[in-house]
């Protein structure tokens, strides 16, 4: 295979782990299988979709859940749009804003208007957490998108800022659960968070929190971030934890990152090499993995999420900066151009702030970033990965897929 080939090559083995995420198939095969109760006598259905894939989620659960019903999708911006006979809201993510806060209002509000003669059916994804702020009283948004900014810019993983969030919110941390009590709660969950731990997943609304208040603020004074949070989050953290029951709920996973990599190495066949434990921490550490596990021809295959810890002022994202890492590490290690391809991409299409899934690198990335005039290594240094994989024609551009579980990687050598 020549560059351009195994280039091709690299995507389509990506897109076939995105298809094997497809929330629209996921739901509809667990509903099918195990169809939702109907409600009482006088109860209705409420359906509550949340996170990157819940326009999806929705649209299939729609197929099978019969009126009496009420369907509430909460989903970000980019993945927004109308679907007959729901109530849709767009939202903020990674930062929550004023559109997840109008939304949490109208889930709280048909949570708590249920009784025993009503179902519940939640229909979680990735970015859920973001895109239901719900804060605690004495909270603001402002002091909630703060905090996430925060642990974003320290590098902390997801559990880690899960364990945080689900501290400051009404919703999270079995929050749904309890808000719909006593109606009876089922969900579909799709995972985004390596290991798939529920509790991890848009920040457990339908399970028992990760943690307390106590454990929260270690990780913030761990971080280096206690003393920058607003002061009503510190008295909030400090304060005793409350004493609640465990939330009632029937959970089940139906998508996952090992699902999606055991796809990719159907599609990439006899040339896959699939490489566990998942590709997490931080990124620098993942990248020299990458390269040390790769050591012979074959189509390797990882998954998982890495970090980053902010340092520089630029754009990007976490497998933009691996892709470019990896890039350096390749031209260190002597790999002659055409003998190999790296991709490493975000499920929901979104690599970090910016318009970008992830990259494709390859022998050349480094020469034709140089040759139009970007100093790779500076570029690294300020966190800017975006802008030098943008003037080698690197980036990876798929746009908003409609699901999430969490990031996928390729590298091809021949």
């Amino acid at each position: 295979m020549n560059t351009a080939q195994m280039r091709a090559r690299a995507e389509a083995i990506f897109q076939a782990g995105v298809k094997a995420a497809d929330p629209f198939a996921a739901v509809t095969e667990a509903l099918s299988e195990a169809p939702v109760a109907a409600p009482g006598a006088g109860g209705r259905t409420l359906v509550v979709a949340v996170g990157k894939a819940a326009m999806r989620m929705a649209e299939a659960a729609m197929a099978h859940v019969p009126a009496p019903r009420e369907v509430l999708v909460v989903t970000n911006y980019e993945n927004a749009g109308v679907l007959e006979g729901a109530q849709v809201f767009a939202a903020g993510h990674p930062v929550p804003d004023e559109g997840g806060a109008k939304a949490s209002a109208a889930v709280l509000a048909a949570l708590e208007a249920l009784g025993p003669q009503d179902r519940v059916l939640a229909l979680i994804s990735g970015g859920g957490s973001a895109l239901l702020p719900a804060p605690v009283a004495g909270v603001s948004l402002a002091d909630k998108a703060e905090v996430n900014r925060l642990l974003l810019a320290s590098g902390a993983d997801i559990g880690e800022m899960n364990l945080v969030r689900q501290q400051l919110s009404r919703l999270k941390g079995g929050g749904l659960s309890g808000a719909a009590a006593p109606a009876p709660v089922r969900a579909l969950i799709l995972s985004d968070v390596v290991g798939d731990d529920l509790r991890v997943i848009a920040s457990g609304p339908t399970v028992a929190p990760i943690g307390t208040r106590a454990q929260a603020m270690a990780i913030l004074k761990a971080r280096g971030v206690w003393a920058k949070l607003p002061e009503a989050v510190r008295e909030h953290l400090e304060t005793l934890d409350a004493a609640n029951a465990p939330p009632r709920a029937d959970n089940t996973l139906v998508g996952s990152n090992a699902i999606s990599l055991a796809a990719m190495t159907a599609a990439a066949g006899a040339e896959a090499i699939q490489h566990e434990p998942a590709l997490v921490g931080d990124v620098a550490k993942a990248a020299a993995r990458v390269m040390a596990e790769a050591d012979r021809p074959g189509i390797h295959l990882f998954g998982g999420e890495t970090t980053v810890v902010l340092k520089g002022k630029g754009l990007g994202g976490r497998n933009q900066e691996l892709a470019l890492r990896v890039a350096l590490l390749a031209e260190q290690a002597g790999w002659p151009e055409g003998s190999w391809v790296f991709l490493s991409g975000g499920t929901d299409g979104r690599d970090g702030p910016c318009d970008a899934a992830g990259a494709v690198v390859d022998g050349g990335t480094l020469a034709r970033m140089r040759a139009a005039g970007v100093e790779p290594q500076a570029r690294l240094d300020d966190n800017d990965s975006y802008h030098a994989l943008q003037a080698s024609g690197d980036l990876l551009m798929t746009g908003a897929t409609g699901t999430n579980v969490a990031d996928l990687q390729v590298l091809i050598r021949v």
